[in-house]
């Protein structure tokens, strides 16, 4: 005895299955909005799709600025350390090591007390020294010069 075939494999079905386009009787006769419908649109895909890069794309936004806070907040009040800030804020972007984003955190909400002012002033006071020439002696007068020298021979 030959195997039964079923509606999908018979001579001229050509592998399609074949639907009486009567519903089970098991089968609810109202699916909620999230089952895909015959036609393979899954609508809750494409909006958990589209919801999960908006998300991403959101999170990530915040956490670029979070990671820039520290150079943010030098660079508002124009510290002196702005570059240092920003070096250890890269730094620990490479790196992945918190430590350097705490380091220019700190750094940044510090005022350093500017040594620099006073050292250039220094400096250019000195230079001004180092550049004047001392004034020329005046030369004495004849008569000083005679008379300077009648001390020396009486002596």
């Amino acid at each position: 005895m030959a195997p039964r075939r079923g509606p999908t494999h018979g001579p001229r079905s050509s592998g399609r299955t074949i639907v009486n386009g009567q519903m089970h009787p098991a089968a609810p006769h109202h699916l909620p909005f999230f089952v895909p419908g015959p036609d393979g649109d899954d609508t809750l895909m494409v909006v958990m799709g589209i919801f999960l890069i908006v998300t991403v794309l959101y999170v990530g936004t915040l956490y670029w600025k979070l990671h820039s806070l520290p150079e943010r907040m030098a660079h508002k009040s124009q510290k002196l350390q702005f570059e240092i800030v920003a070096v250890l804020g890269l730094i620990s972007l490479f790196t992945h090591m918190h430590i350097f984003w705490i380091a220019g955190l700190l750094l940044a909400m510090i005022d350093l007390p500017d040594f620099s002012t006073p050292l250039r002033t220094i400096a250019g006071s000195v230079e001004r020294i180092a550049d004047a020439t001392p004034p020329r002696p005046v030369p004495p007068e004849p008569d000083e010069v005679a008379a300077a020298e009648e001390g020396q021979g009486h002596a």
